[in-house]
């Protein structure tokens, strides 16, 4: 696809694209600024400068969506940023916290050829290291079912499957208690005064889990 569109712009269509995946309905520039960490004022400046490219559809006070041009070439900088932090990862044997500001750097690198050979190289991955779906070459994506932690009751049990915070402090800390991608789990026991939770790791050791992990920890 030939378009004229900057680091920025792409940063834009991939955060909106991301933020329409977790909600129905438009995407409010409220929520793009935050996630962005930038202005609302700034937002619907760039929200105006993508519409009149044809990537989005903007109506003020309704929030945004993803025309299909904009939405193809969001699941391109997902597939390629994913596709990085996996190749970092698995061949170069950087920790999953030390992943996503390379990845941010590498997704822009416009060669359509690379992609698709570092995804051949890698076996076709459907999940990056951090849980989350890769989008295929023809943009179709394997989604997972899961749950999130905090929303299991004593007695289930499950696999972690990803995260929803991807910050270095949350990654790292996931690093130290020994609860990654892939961990057996059980909830043994809920705390009802902090909402917190005794889980059972490998069905080896117990720890206690804080309400804000466990909302943050996807189970399938």
């Amino acid at each position: 696809m030939s378009i004229n569109i900057s680091h920025t712009e792409e940063n834009y269509l991939k955060a909106i694209f991301k933020l329409s995946e977790m909600q129905n309905g438009n995407v409010s520039t409220n929520a793009i600024a935050e996630k962005l960490s930038t202005t609302a004022a700034s937002v619907t400046d760039m929200l105006k400068k993508l519409a009149g490219k044809k990537l989005l559809h903007y109506e003020k006070y309704y929030g945004v969506s993803l025309t299909e041009k904009g939405k193809k070439l969001a699941k391109d900088l997902i597939r390629k940023h994913r596709l990085w932090e996996t190749f970092l990862v698995e061949k170069l044997k950087f920790s999953w916290d030390e992943v996503d500001e390379l990845a941010e750097q590498l997704e822009h690198i416009n060669s359509e050829i690379l992609t698709d050979r570092i995804d051949h190289f890698l076996g076709f991955p459907k999940f990056d290291p951090h849980g989350d779906p890769i989008p295929d070459k023809h943009g179709n994506i394997a989604y997972h079912e899961d749950v999130t932690l905090d929303k299991m009751q004593k007695g289930d049990e499950g696999i972690i499957a990803g995260v929803i915070d991807h910050s270095t402090e949350f990654l790292q800390y996931l690093n130290k208690i020994q609860l990654l991608i892939h961990t057996k789990i059980k909830v043994k026991d809920d705390e009802e005064y902090d909402q917190s939770k005794i889980i059972i790791i490998n069905n080896k050791h117990e720890i206690v889990v804080s309400q804000k992990v466990a909302a943050n920890l996807l189970v399938k």
